[in-house]
């Protein structure tokens, strides 16, 4: 069966698009009307670098099994679609156009897959316990999630890391760390019927008898996709400093003994919401990969260039924290921070 997926941003969207479009689904993004224009035109590329190869492959749109569109948010008729992927960074889905946009998806009861940072809040009401209400302070716009059904929104943990290269078009995608999205399953059977399905049809992907890297992983536990949420505060954000953006590299090894904190802090937290140890990624595996992040995240790399809002995992994590009375000194630190020098930047743009 071919389904029709819905993606919500270009950019790191088109890596989970084009592993779909490999397997044979049809994908549709949703973007800018310039870029929709020229992906309409021109296709996507992604590289990515296989296992035991030491340059990396591109992957053009056009060369694959599904048919690749592109549309702006207006022109979307979520209805006509199976799944909808959620690509954007948090703070775009406040834009006129798209939160018109998630209007009609959540009228439309379509399942919608994030692989966002900030998880939707839809989603973290299905957690037993968490007052979603409390939280809505680390959100740019909590109105857009409201009308979502709860059981039809999930969460991937975006542990693949790509970027746009400066000097690329906007078609293109850089993968950096090819590693899986890990993906919750959604309250619905019929909806994780179909999740299971793209799992298999990901999986199933051959390039010259060869595995080709970057998978979709579902698990029963609605927790997996918290492991990230350790990753990011002890590298992503810590990249985030008064003056210059450093390297995820850098800030997990320069004080590993505070990096180790931080982590196990915020796996700690995520043990009390219901993880359990196996949802979770050890410390020293995740401290291993950190040595090949030689750029800062992007969110220091949005702030270092001006941005006024970026997600704010942070900040989440520290409510969440402080609603139970768990809290830590280098998280409480690092949103300081973070507010720090978006304040800055807003100070600049006013």
């Amino acid at each position: 069966m071919t389904y029709r997926i819905l993606i919500l941003g270009a950019s790191y969207g088109s890596l989970l698009g084009t592993k779909l479009l490999m397997a044979g689904h049809d994908v549709t993004l949703v973007c800018r009307s310039e870029t929709a224009k020229l992906i309409n035109a021109e296709g996507t590329e992604v590289c990515i670098k296989l296992k035991g190869e030491d340059t990396h492959r591109l992957f053009r749109s056009a060369d694959m099994p599904g048919r690749l569109t592109a549309l702006a948010p207006e022109d979307v008729d979520p209805s006509e679609y199976d799944l909808v992927g959620l690509a954007m960074q948090e703070p775009q889905y406040g834009a006129q156009s798209i939160w018109q946009l998630m209007r009609r998806i959540a009228v439309a009861r379509v399942p919608c897959l994030s692989i966002m940072n900030m998880p939707p809040l839809p989603y973290l009401k299905r957690i037993s316990g968490l007052h979603t209400a409390n939280l809505e302070a680390s959100y740019t716009n909590p109105r857009v999630w409201d009308g979502f059904d709860p059981d039809l929104v999930t969460l991937c943990s975006p542990d693949p890391q790509a970027f746009r290269p400066p000097e690329e078009k906007p078609n293109v995608l850089h993968v950096g760390l090819p590693t899986n999205f890990k993906a919750a399953e959604f309250g619905r059977p019929e909806a994780n019927d179909m999740l299971r399905k793209l799992e298999a049809d990901i999986s199933a992907i051959r390039l010259d008898g060869s595995d080709v890297p970057v998978k979709l992983r579902v698990s029963e536990s609605l927790f997996a996709p918290l492991a990230k949420w350790s990753m990011l505060l002890t590298g992503n954000y810590r990249c985030i400093t008064s003056t210059e953006p450093r390297s995820i590299r850098d800030a997990v090894h320069s004080d590993p003994d505070a990096s180790g904190g931080v982590y196990a802090y915020v796996d700690g937290l995520a043990q009390h919401l219901g993880a359990a140890p196996e949802d979770l990624v050890p410390y020293e595996k995740y401290a291993r990969a950190a040595e090949h992040l030689l750029k800062p995240s992007s969110a220091a790399r949005a702030v270092a260039a001006g941005a006024t809002r970026i997600e704010r995992v942070d900040k989440l994590v520290q409510l969440i924290g402080q609603d139970i009375g768990y809290v830590n000194a280098a998280v409480e630190d690092t949103v300081r921070t973070v507010d720090m020098t978006l304040e800055r930047n807003q100070m600049k743009a006013a």
